[in-house]
């Protein structure tokens, strides 16, 4: 066999090279053959180095020179990973990773360094914001987090493809005080305290889709809410409702101006968020005026009206969509008097009050819809001053 490296003419300063040309094994990109020319100042270099390649091409553990971007790579792993979720994790993906493209999307991917993973991380948390603001912001410590976890799952795939030796971003975190400030900032967003609940109850008596609103205060999610069904998940006779089906909004940049906001509808997550519950005696009696009520609107309207089938539609039969709900429970707050909340804390202050107040944590669980009972304290949970004075109260009782 032939000595696969080859000394070299002496160049101009008179100074003797020894090269050699060796098999690298297919491209993990393009599945074609890839040879690597490689050149050493002297015979021993070269032929360490001829030695190196041969046994880790041999073992498979071989990174040959790619001149992949961090782009590239990262569209590979959307390839991947985004056919098997629902489009709005989807587009999560897609958004995550346009900050990653935007910054180091131009570098290769193999000169991609720790350093260049933390200015990413500082450029995110100082100027990246491009919508949901003022653009140029910074974005939340929550959402620098999730494209620090995206992207290292990215670096993964290409360590599994053998373009990559090790994931640089394995060890970069969001800065303490940016955790720190995240945290601060979500202590000040508290949920209604059952003085508030009842405010806002009480303020919506009269409105046409009060039994509609019960069910974000039987801890229904908003996308709950807007899927629910009269036939398939209200049963009125027995006085429960099967939460099954949701129908929540995505975003699809491919579709035309002002058809980008696409109503997805899909069952639940989980078997555990598939449920079945008992309806508390007034929103069995806010459901049924309710009915009443879409009922002569269906008459009056005639064949105006859409049969949609949904519980909270407007007066032609047409469903809400997640932001039409959200728009309208704002002013019903600003309306009432109370503090402007997501709907989420209200589901929040339900289960917070329901968990406060004696049921038992494995039912509180069930009701949200958690497979995960430490989940549902950890996150949904909170001990407002009002459900601490039963702690005081009893308290007083020992010291007494």
């Amino acid at each position: 066999m032939d000595d696969p490296i080859k000394k070299l003419q002496p160049n101009r300063k008179g100074e003797v090279r020894y090269r050699f040309v060796v098999d690298a094994g297919p491209d993990p990109t393009t599945g074609k053959r890839r040879q690597l020319t490689v050149t050493r100042d002297t015979l021993k270099e070269a032929k360490a180095e001829y030695a190196r390649i041969v046994s880790q091409r041999n073992a498979g553990t071989l990174i040959a020179p790619s001149k992949l971007t961090v782009a590239q790579l990262v569209d590979m792993w959307l390839a991947l990973v985004t056919p098997d979720v629902e489009a709005k994790t989807a587009r999560s993906y897609v958004d995550a990773m346009a900050y990653v493209k935007t910054h180091l999307g131009a570098q290769r991917v193999q000169q991609l360094t720790e350093e260049d993973v933390q200015s990413l991380v500082e450029w995110m948390l100082t100027s990246a914001r491009r919508i949901g603001g003022e653009p140029g912001t910074g974005l939340s410590a929550r959402t620098v987090s999730l494209t620090l976890g995206r992207l290292r799952a990215v670096l993964i795939l290409g360590i599994r493809r053998g373009i990559l030796a090790r994931n640089v971003a394995e060890y970069v975190t969001v800065p303490k005080e940016a955790r720190k400030a995240a945290r601060a900032k979500k202590r000040e967003r508290k949920p209604w305290n059952e003085d508030e609940v009842r405010q806002f109850l009480a303020g919506i008596r009269d409105t046409r889709e009060f039994g509609g609103w019960m069910l974000t205060f039987i801890a229904e999610r908003p996308a709950e809410v807007c899927g629910a069904r009269w036939a398939e998940d209200i049963d009125l006779a027995n006085g429960t409702t099967t939460i099954g089906n949701t129908r929540t909004l995505t975003y699809d940049p491919s579709r035309p101006r002002g058809e980008r906001s696409v109503v997805v509808e899909k069952d639940a997550k989980t078997d555990a968020g598939e449920r079945a519950l008992p309806l508390p005696l007034p929103t069995w009696v806010g459901l049924k005026m309710f009915r009443a009520i879409q009922d002569a609107e269906r008459i009056a309207a005639g064949d105006g009206y859409e049969n949609s089938g949904y519980v909270m539609v407007d007066e032609l039969g047409r469903p809400w969509k997640t932001d039409k709900l959200r728009r309208e429970a704002y002013k019903l707050m600003d309306a009432t008097g109370v503090r402007r909340v997501r709907l989420y804390d209200a589901r929040h202050a339900v289960l917070s009050w329901m968990a406060n107040n004696g049921v038992p944590d494995t039912v509180v669980s069930a009701w949200a819809g958690h497979t995960d009972l430490s989940f549902t304290k950890r996150i949904y949970v909170h001990p407002d001053p009002q459900s601490l004075k039963v702690g005081s109260d009893k308290l007083g009782e020992l010291l007494g």
